[in-house]
């Protein structure tokens, strides 16, 4: 055990067979700030805001402050993630212990090369693949393949890195190094960036898309017709023009999504769930197919005995044998730590002379005892004939057999007594059935996914209360794709599923249009946690699940998902409730450029009058709105939703200014006064609309036909919007309200009535 020389090892290093970090990287804090800065929606409003400080209208910069503060938030969230997912690292130890030259080193795992000899004990991570070349140990390979149950390993046999020593110490030699780990070939799947599967932002980037391609030919030309117009400066034409453009961009509903979701994050944050991207929150409120890991979702990742059968020795008798058995085992697996903790009291205690260590071949393990004879523990089909019984259905069964013969290399001889059977159970987390109960009263599909024996996750899924738990393959059978898509459609529970096998159920699944979510804690859940439109991992899993995962449940507590599923319900239904402020203002904006446009008249608003409208009937409200408690189910189109809704109010503006434009071109009003009518009729629009938004939903549960809440807002936003046409109209550049008091009253009811009239000719139309 001499290991590599000082030569040997430089050699390697110079050769690059070093097992350099291939863990799956969190994003960069530059990468995360140049994302979140650079984007065309705040360079759009970068340029704007230039043009006006260039001509020195600088209190119409106002609507820079809430693109600042849109990207402040979004980034900040995206950094605090980052920096809390790199200090959840659960590597057991950075450190290796070597031997070279003949000596014992201990080194970083990133310093090992090809050939090492290293040394593990109880509690280490192996770091590489590796070959035993001394020494039995027992492995925990569940972050690695979901095997639940430790696996005996010897002398010549292959250990994954990832996987843990439970019981046990070795030698072995690095067989593996860098990508060519099992691991990190796994890993590798997941290399890629992975596209946010949000209806909300997409609906988001569509619109900025969409007013990216019109904005700079009506911008233009608006500048152009502007500085036709008589009597006006070329600098009050760049303001006029800029107020047009703005009015289109609804900034403040990209500032609101992001600030509604960061309180969703705070929220969640509070019941120990850490949301790593933000828009995460909106796709779980929609999925309705759940995939689930068996093992750290559903159980705890123990066992538990249950009950004792004896055959051939009374109860008591037997207690005292599996006393013994369990004081006595070396092993550390999950069965012998069950009949450790159940069978505490020994009535006669007994010396071992000789154990037989639990192997994965072998599927048993026992001690002989001073004359008391050999006493085996393991799998029914392994050491009795006919080993088939009533108890196999609903437990993980073991027998307990004795023997009065002599063992030779370890094999049971042909006369062993049954004594009777042990009946195990997975230890089930405590709020599994009903964190279960509850997606399946949504509508939610479940399917339980993992590397287990499909019979005993039958058997917990039954237990859980899982529908159709009956419904079971051993994915080992399944060889082509096509027959992956016949068994999503047929079974509800998938055993021995390979880590690629996983990623292609959630594709097939995918590919049918369901909305995937996937929860998992180990290596081998990594490529379908990435390919799933949202992935949930455990804090206490492996690195690469963290790193690739959307949403980290800090106590590794699955029954912490319905509270986000209602977070993203209300995040979701009250953002679309107030999305429809904002894009009434980009309708009637867009509409009124292209309007005056070819009209050839001055535009009727200033930068500044679009913020009193904007904040006071659009961007309170909808932020209040926003954050008020909404349990209703995700329905329809988010688009479409909105749009309902707001081409009504959006038209009826334009009505009002076209009306208002024919008084000024015949001199009935002035020019003063037809700007500030402006400012009030769309304001008037804005306060209707939120009156009808105040009507409560059947589904909604109020007995009462408005909610009391909304319509104090609209209220609320009625006196605001007063105020600032008389105590501060000199800032936002109102004539006097005295000598238009009639035209407003006027105004009023022709918005109200253009508001009812479009409402009812629109739903004819929708219906159609």
């Amino acid at each position: 055990m001499n290991g590599l020389t000082t030569k040997e090892v430089e050699e390697r290093r110079k050769a690059g067979k070093v097992n350099y970090d291939t863990s799956v990287p969190t994003k960069s804090i530059k990468k995360i700030v140049y994302d979140n800065f650079f984007t065309l929606f705040n360079m759009i409003n970068l340029i704007l805001g230039i043009t006006i400080f260039l001509v020195g209208s600088y209190k119409n910069m106002l609507f820079l402050g809430i693109i600042i503060l849109n990207t402040a938030i979004s980034t900040i969230q995206e950094i605090h993630s980052k920096k809390v997912v790199d200090k959840l690292s659960i590597m057991a130890s950075h450190k290796a212990k070597v031997i070279r030259d003949g000596n014992k080193q201990e080194i970083s795992i990133h310093d090992l090369v090809l050939d090492d000899v290293i040394e593990l004990n109880i509690g280490n991570q192996i770091a590489t693949d590796s070959i035993i070349i001394e020494g039995n140990v027992q492995v925990n390979e569940a972050l690695v393949t979901g095997e639940p149950d430790s696996i005996y390993k010897k002398e010549g046999e292959r250990i994954l890195s990832g996987s843990y020593i439970v019981s046990g110490k070795c030698m072995a030699k690095v067989e593996h190094i860098g990508e060519d780990n099992y691991t990190a070939q796994i890993s590798n799947g997941a290399k890629y960036v992975k596209k946010v599967n949000s209806e909300i932002m997409k609906t988001l980037n569509k619109i900025i898309k969409f007013l990216t391609f019109v904005i700079i030919p009506i911008g233009i030309g608006l500048f152009y017709t502007q500085l036709q117009v008589e009597n006006i400066t070329f600098q009050e034409a760049v303001v006029k023009s800029v107020a047009g453009i703005i009015g289109m961009i609804p900034e403040g509903l990209v500032l609101l999504t992001s600030t509604v979701l960061a309180v969703s994050v705070i929220r969640l944050s509070k019941t120990k769930v850490l949301v790593q991207e933000l828009y995460c929150i909106e796709t779980l409120a929609r999925v309705d197919t759940l995939c689930l890991d068996k093992t750290g979702t559903l159980t705890e990742g123990s066992l538990e005995v249950k009950d004792i059968v004896p055959v051939n020795r009374n109860k008591k008798e037997m207690s005292n044998i599996l006393a013994n058995i369990a004081i006595n085992a070396e092993d550390e697996n999950a069965t012998i730590k069950a009949i450790r903790s159940y069978f505490t009291k020994i009535e006669k205690a007994w010396k071992p002379i000789q154990k037989f260590a639990f192997s994965s071949q072998t599927k048993w393990s026992g001690i002989q005892f001073e004359e008391e004879g050999t006493y085996i523990i393991g799998a029914p089909e392994f050491i009795v004939k006919d080993a088939e019984n009533k108890y196999t259905k609903d437990y993980r069964v073991l027998a307990l057999a004795y023997t009065k013969e002599e063992m030779p290399n370890d094999k049971l001889p042909e006369n062993v007594e049954l004594i009777g059977y042990v009946l195990i159970l997975d230890k089930i987390r405590k709020q599994a059935k009903q964190t279960l109960k509850y997606f399946e009263k949504q509508g939610v599909d479940i399917k339980i996914i993992s590397g287990d024996n499909p019979i005993t996750v039958s058997k917990i899924a039954k237990q859980v209360g899982v529908k159709k738990y009956e419904k079971y393959i051993d994915m080992t059978t399944i060889e082509k794709e096509e027959e992956i898509e016949e068994a999503i459609q047929k079974y509800t529970i998938f055993g021995r599923v390979s880590p690629m096998q996983k990623k292609q159920l959630v594709e097939a699944m995918q590919k049918t249009g369901k909305t995937v979510a996937m929860t998992g804690d180990g290596v081998n859940d990594v490529l379908a946690l990435k390919t799933a439109d949202c992935s949930i991992a455990m804090a206490n899993g492996s690195d690469a699940t963290k790193a690739v995962a959307q949403l980290i449940l800090l106590d590794s507590n699955f029954a912490s998902m319905p509270k986000v599923v209602a977070e993203g319900r209300r995040t979701i239904n009250n953002i679309e409730r107030s999305a429809t402020l904002f894009l009434v203002k980009t309708i009637y904006s867009g509409l009124l450029a292209v309007m005056f446009l070819f009209m050839g008249e001055a535009y009727p608003f200033v930068p500044i009058q679009m913020s009193l409208i904007g904040t006071i009937t659009i961007g309170l409200p909808s932020f209040l709105l926003a954050l008020e408690p909404n349990k209703e189910k995700v329905r329809g189109d988010f688009l479409k939703n909105v749009i309902k809704r707001a081409l009504p109010v959006g038209l009826s503006v334009i009505l009002n200014i076209f009306v208002l434009s024919l008084l000024n071109k015949n001199n009935r009003i002035t020019e003063e006064q037809y700007s500030s009518l402006c400012v009030i009729g769309t304001g008037i629009c804005g306060i209707i609309l939120l009156f009808t938004l105040a009507k409560s939903r059947k589904s909604e549960n109020s007995k009462l036909p408005v909610s009391i809440f909304r319509f104090l807002l609209a209220i609320m936003t009625m006196i605001l919007f007063i105020l600032g046409l008389t105590v501060f109209n000199w800032w936002f550049n109102i004539a006097p309200l005295m000598p238009i008091v009639n035209m407003i009253i006027q105004l009023t009811i022709l918005s109200i009535i253009n508001f009812i009239v479009l409402t009812i000719v629109f739903k004819k139309i929708v219906k159609a």
